[in-house]
């Protein structure tokens, strides 16, 4: 009797899709989102002022100039409030499930 190794199917391997979140016009863009654990955010800051992000105690990024990009990869589930301490009343929050 001959056995076979199982198939992985495409949907066992895939890996969590990344997002990304735009730094434009003093918001963020979008500037609520729902990820599953272990996804990425990646913002890129679209103004020509700088801009950071923030979440207390979880994240920071340095200052971003234009182009500029601060990625972080949620792997707890939570609600992660977030907002440039450069511009405190850009706000923005990822919830992680």
């Amino acid at each position: 009797m001959i056995l076979h190794a199982p198939i992985a199917r495409a949907e066992d391997t895939k890996a969590v899709d990344d997002i990304k979140v735009m730094i434009d016009n003093f918001t963020f863009e979008p500037a609520q989102l729902t990820v599953k654990a272990g996804t990425t955010v990646t913002w890129t800051n679209r103004d020509d002022i700088p801009h950071t992000v923030v979440s207390a105690g979880k994240f920071r990024s340095k200052t971003m100039d234009t182009d500029g990009t601060f990625s972080f990869t949620f792997t707890s589930a939570g609600d992660y409030k977030y907002f440039c301490s450069l511009h405190p009343h850009m706000t923005g929050t990822v919830k992680v499930e």
